[in-house]
C-alpha cells in the first residue's frame, strides 16, 4: 500500500463505509491511517473502514475500523456493504455466504431485490457479556436486570436498556428524538463509566407496534445515518420492555431497516446495500 490506497466507496442507509480488499494482497491499516482516510475534510469521509480479508473458519473474514482508529466487534450495515461487494467481486460465488467477525461468524445471504438479509445471531442480554458494570452509583438500583435503568447525567436522567449484537448497545425510548441534543447526550453516554468497553446509543420513538424513528450516536464514530446492529438492538430491547412486536421497520435518517427476532431466538436483518463510487488515496 505504499503511495497509494485502492478503496472501494458503499453505504447502508447512509452509514458509509470504505472498502478495502485484502483478499489478493495485504492490506496494512493503522488508526492514523483509519483517521486520515475517514476525515470528510481531508481524507475519502467514511464512518468506518471495511477490511475484507481471507478466513480459515468462513468464506471471508471483515475487520471493521472506526473513522476514530479503533476496531470493534460488528456492523450490521457494513456487513450487508462487504457481502454485495465479495459477490460481485468473484470472491464467493454463492448468494449466502459466512462471514467471520470478532462477533462470531454471521450468515448474510443477497436478495433478488438487491437488498441483503443478515442472520446476526442471538441478543446478548448478559451484563458481563454486553459488557456493563457499576461504579458507585452509576445506576439507582442494583442490576438485577437491564431493562429500563435509570443513569445519571448532568441535568438529564435517562432510563436506557442494554444489549448487545456482537457490540454494546444503549437504547432509550423517548418522545422528541428529531429534537434531543443528540450529540451531547451520545458521547456522554458512549464513554460513561458503566460501559467499559464504551457503547452506542440508540435513541428511539416508537410511533407504533411495528414501527419507530430512530438517531444513532456510534461508539468511535459519532451520528451517523444508520447503525445495523442499532437496529437490531432497538429491536430486541422494544420487545423486551414491550413497547415493539418481534417483526418492525424503522426508520433512520439513512432509510428505513428491516428487523425480526424470529422464534429461533436470532435476529435478522435486511436492508440495502450500495456503491458510490471507486478511487485511490494518495499517502
Amino acid at each position: 500500500m505504499a503511495g497509494e490506497v485502492s478503496f472501494t466507496k458503499m453505504h447502508g442507509t447512509g452509514n458509509d463505509f470504505i472498502v478495502l480488499d485484502g483478499m489478493r494482497r495485504s492490506v496494512r491499516m493503522t488508526p492514523a491511517l483509519a483517521r486520515r482516510l475517514c476525515d470528510r475534510h481531508f481524507g475519502v469521509g467514511a464512518d468506518q473502514i471495511l477490511i475484507l480479508l481471507p478466513s480459515a473458519t468462513a468464506d471471508l473474514r471483515m475487520r471493521i475500523v472506526n473513522a476514530d482508529g479503533s476496531e470493534v466487534e460488528m456492523c450490521g450495515n457494513g456487513i450487508r456493504c462487504l457481502a454485495r461487494y465479495a459477490r460481485d467481486n468473484g470472491h464467493v460465488r454463492r448468494d449466502d455466504m459466512t462471514v467471520e467477525t470478532l462477533a462470531g461468524v454471521v450468515r448474510p445471504v443477497l436478495r433478488k431485490d438487491g437488498g441483503v438479509r443478515v442472520d446476526m445471531g442471538a441478543p446478548i442480554l448478559e451484563a458481563a457479556r454486553i459488557p456493563t458494570r457499576a461504579r458507585g452509583r452509576v445506576i439507582e438500583r442494583p442490576l438485577a436486570s437491564l431493562r429500563n435503568l435509570k443513569l445519571r447525567l448532568p441535568r438529564s436522567p435517562l432510563f436506557f436498556t442494554c444489549v448487545s449484537m456482537g457490540n454494546p448497545h444503549a437504547v432509550i425510548f423517548m418522545k422528541g428524538v428529531e429534537d434531543l441534543p443528540a450529540d451531547v447526550w451520545g458521547p456522554a453516554l458512549e464513554t460513561h463509566p458503566f460501559f467499559p468497553r464504551r457503547t452506542n446509543v440508540e435513541f428511539v420513538e416508537v410511533t407504533g407496534p411495528e414501527t419507530a424513528r430512530v438517531r444513532v450516536w456510534e461508539r468511535g464514530a459519532g451520528l451517523t445515518m444508520a447503525c445495523g446492529t442499532g437496529a437490531c438492538a432497538v429491536t430486541v430491547a422494544g420487545v423486551l420492555t414491550g413497547r415493539l412486536r418481534r417483526a418492525a421497520a424503522l426508520t433512520l435518517p439513512g432509510g428505513v431497516l428491516r428487523v425480526e427476532w424470529a422464534p429461533d431466538d436470532h435476529v435478522y436483518l435486511t436492508g440495502p446495500a450500495e456503491y458510490v463510487f471507486r478511487g485511490r488515496f494518495f499517502l
